[in-house]
Formats: C-alpha cells, structure tokens, sequence
C-alpha cells in the first residue's frame, strides 16, 4: 500500500496550481481522500478529536446496505425463477440478480459522482463522501424493471435540486435519494407501479430467459392491499407471483416482489445492527419510527373498515419500504432531527404519517418516502421547539 501511496503521491504536482492537469485538482483530492488515510492531523488551538469522520461514516453506512444489496441480488432472480417456473440452483439465480442489478447501481454512481466531481471542480472546492451513501441507496429504493435513462435523470435531478442548490453535503434539507425516488414515481408513475415493474421477466444478458408461467402477477403485497376491497376485510390473503399465499415470516424475510432492497427486514435489521453498532445511526429515531408505525396501525385496526385498516402493526411494518426507510432514511443525520428529544418526536411522526398516508391513500399504498420527506422539512422546526423548551426550563429553574 506505501508503493501505491507514493506513486499516488507523485503525481500530485501535476494537480496543484500551475500543474498541466490543475483542472482536475479536485477529482485527484477527492480520489486520495477514498483511497488513503489523511496524513495531516491538527497540532495547535482547541480541537475535538474523534475517530469518526464522514469518510469512516460513509464507510459503515455503505457496508451496512451490503446486507440488504446482496439479499436484493438473490430475490431479483429468484422472484424471476418464479415468474418462468424454473430453478435453476443459487449460483445463477443470484448471477441473474446481479446482471439485473449492476447497471442500475453503475448508471447511479456514474451520474451522480460525475455531478458531484464537476461542481466541486468548478468551485475549485474538495469532493465531499455523501454520495457514497445516496449511490447506493437510489438502486435499492427503485423497481428492479426501472428504465436506466429514467434513474439517470432522477438521479441528475436530485443531485443538483436537492443538494449542489443547498449548499452540497451537509447542507441538503432532504433525503437526497429519497427525492430520486419521488421524481421518479411524479415523472413517470406507470414505472413505479403496477404488477409488471417489480419482477424481472426478461433475460439478461442471455441468462435467465423462458416463458412465464401462467396466472404470474408481480403485484407487491402492498398493492396487493391496495386494490382489494371491503369485502375481503377478513379473508385478504397477499400471494406471491404464482399465487401461494405469503406468511408473515415470508415478508419477514423477503422472498417477495418490492424495490430491490426493501423486501427483507431480516437483511436490513442486520445492517441496522451494524448502524447502531457503530453509532452511526441513532437508536432513537429508529425506534421511534417503528413505534410510531405500529401505534397508528394498532389504531386501525379498531377501525378496521378496509383491508388496509385490518393489516396487523407486524405486517406494516414488515412490507413496503417501512422498515428500510426506519433505518436507512430516517435516520440520515443530515435530513433527521438533532436533538435527542428531537429524535424521538421525528422519529414517531415519520412512522406515524408513514401508515397514515398507506392506509388512507388507496392510490399510494406505501407512504414512507412521502412521510420521511414531509418530516424532513418539520425536523429543524422540531429541534427548535425542543431547544427553546431546555431554555425555558432552565431559565426557570434559574428564576427559582
């Protein structure tokens, strides 16, 4: 590693000021800054030290979502065995998975970091290590069928309204991939729904091809829930593509059509562990959020006057994006609340509005992504309220 360290550092002459590649300063920087721990620490004044920084953050977030990823590999070829009737054993079922997922996360990363890398270049500022995460999360939060063009866009998009206008990393008031999500779903909604989008029928790459089986549906079991009616209250049984009824542990581990990486909350609790393990993620919120979801839905339940209303708080939280976006959105420190009381009223609100927005919106059966992104313009106005509250009360105690 020193071999390539000093042959990186070599180079660097011809980056600075001056140099015949100057124009590219900040690509070189932010490549060293990926590649290599800083060399340069501070020596003098009042500093706080910590053995995190974003890089070693990014590092655990993105390590985290590996759990999630490669489950949503293997389910992308295996709900595609199922759409054909065939089974092909666990090598080239996850190798279909990973040709059908690839080029979505490849075209995410290439048009995001080429965004990110110009405007840093232009403005003559470092390459920040946010996107690292938001790269990842776009690919895992999409419909496996999702048009390349159209994640390139949203992509595009995103990047450059809902972050560059803001400031760049750190500064964004929303979910960076969240807003990805929803410029796809407002822009072209018929490839963000349906029973066709979520299930990969098509051979990639010559693997995988075959005739689909009869009476195949791709329908997630959310949409499920969102077309059935009254008088299924009671007897509303969520299927799979070849119509064999899901349990509750078959949507506790994944095996089901949904976005590429939200299917499984065994998977994510995993990278959640990790998260919490790490301190990167706060327990807080997370909590919070799955509380929030199963209060509202207990409270349905009482109700109980559609299919929706009559889903237990287990099964909320176990379809849709509820339990990614509890972990892996929500808790984003930049978009989330900051104070530790904070963390608990967003936290229960994102999961409240979450099933509210499920169950009451028949044409938008899964909430979370509008729930988080409402709850991201809320969250500085909650800390606040939370911080004016610790002055009240300290003023007080003071008067005393």
């Amino acid at each position: 590693m020193k071999v390539l360290k000093d042959f990186y550092e070599s180079l660097r002459p011809h980056f600075e000021e001056g140099g015949r590649f100057s124009m590219f300063r900040s690509v070189y920087e932010g490549m060293d800054s990926f590649l290599f721990v800083p060399d340069t620490t501070s020596r003098t004044g009042v500093h706080i030290h910590d053995s995190m920084d974003a890089k070693r953050t990014m590092t655990a977030v993105i390590v985290s979502l590996i759990f999630p990823l490669l489950f949503g590999i293997y389910n992308t070829g295996y709900q595609h065995n199922l759409s054909i009737g065939a089974d092909p054993g666990f090598v080239m079922t996850f190798l279909y998975g990973l040709l059908s997922v690839l080029p979505q996360l490849l075209v995410s990363y290439v048009v995001g970091l080429g965004i990110e890398f110009t405007v840093a270049q232009w403005k003559g500022e470092e390459i920040q290590e946010g996107f690292l995460v938001s790269g990842m999360l776009i690919p895992l939060i999409v419909p496996v069928d999702t048009p390349l063009w159209m994640i390139a866009v949203a992509t595009a998009f995103a990047v450059i309204f809902a972050k560059e206008v803001f400031g760049g990393t750190g500064y964004n008031i929303f979910n960076v991939a969240l807003v990805t999500r929803a410029f796809l779903f407002f822009a072209y909604p018929a490839s963000m729904s349906g029973d066709k989008v979520f299930v990969r029928t098509a051979a990639t790459f010559g693997i995988g091809g075959g005739e689909v089986v009869d009476g195949f549906s791709g329908a997630t079991p959310l949409g499920q829930v969102g077309i059935a009616t009254k008088e299924m209250i009671g007897t509303f049984q969520a299927v799979d593509v070849t119509g064999q009824p899901l349990s509750t542990w078959d949507m506790f581990w994944g095996l089901i059509p949904g976005s590429i990486g939200e299917t499984s909350v065994a998977a994510i609790l995993l990278g959640g562990i990790l998260l919490l393990y790490t301190g990167v993620a706060s327990w807080k919120t997370m909590l919070s959020v799955f509380v929030g979801g199963a209060a509202v839905s207990a409270l349905f339940n009482l109700v109980g006057t559609t299919v929706a209303m009559s889903l237990s708080p287990i099964e909320h939280l176990c379809l849709g994006g509820f339990a990614f976006g509890a972990v892996f959105m929500a808790t984003d420190p930049v978009t989330s609340a900051r104070t530790e009381t904070g963390k608990y009223i967003y936290g229960f609100l994102v999961g409240a509005m979450a099933i509210l927005i499920r169950v009451l919106n028949p044409g938008y059966p899964e909430g979370m992504m509008l729930a988080i992104l409402l709850m991201n313009i809320f969250a500085p106005l909650i800390d606040y309220f939370v911080v004016e509250r610790n002055i009240t009360r300290r003023l007080q105690r003071v008067k005393k």
